[in-house]
């Protein structure tokens, strides 16, 4: 299983889905593959955020390895599964993948838990340490979920 997880800059709530998401599907001994990418070329190359790293260094998973990257057309092939964290993010992959657009293979992470609620993750970058606490609880409690349903 190759799963791919889509915020805005790659570096605060996507890579905490990733980590999280890895993290979950290592400790279940599933060979899945779990990455995550940014619509915008903002922070292309920089590690996450550091309240990101350290959300989730506290519950023993280290992403400081990861490296932001801009999502690209080609990951509409690459992914079994591609989860947008936010509606605007989900917009801007169907801009990207053009006709390559497969939204069977797509979808907002809620939708995971709230079936088309179509509700986004919040973005905590401009807040403080809560913010990403908020958001690693929320992605954690999805990513049980994916497990359970693949």
């Amino acid at each position: 299983m190759r799963i791919l997880m889509v915020c805005l800059g790659n570096i605060c709530r996507s890579p905490i889905a990733e980590g999280v998401l890895q993290h979950l599907a290592d400790a279940k001994g599933l060979d899945w593959t779990v990455d995550s990418a940014g619509t915008e070329s903002y922070h292309i190359g920089e590690a996450p955020h550091r309240l990101s790293q350290k959300i989730c260094l506290a519950h023993g998973i280290d992403i400081s390895h990861q490296r932001a990257r801009q999502f690209k057309k080609a990951d509409m092939v690459l992914y079994d599964k591609i989860y947008a964290l936010a509606d605007d993010v989900l917009e801007e992959i169907k801009t990207i993948a053009g006709k390559d657009y497969n939204a069977n293979k797509i979808d907002l992470l809620l939708n995971e838990l709230n079936p088309d609620e179509n509700e986004s993750v919040p973005d905590p970058y401009y807040g403080g340490e809560d913010g990403y606490v908020t958001v690693y609880k929320m992605v954690e409690e999805v990513c049980k979920a994916i497990l359970s349903k693949y």
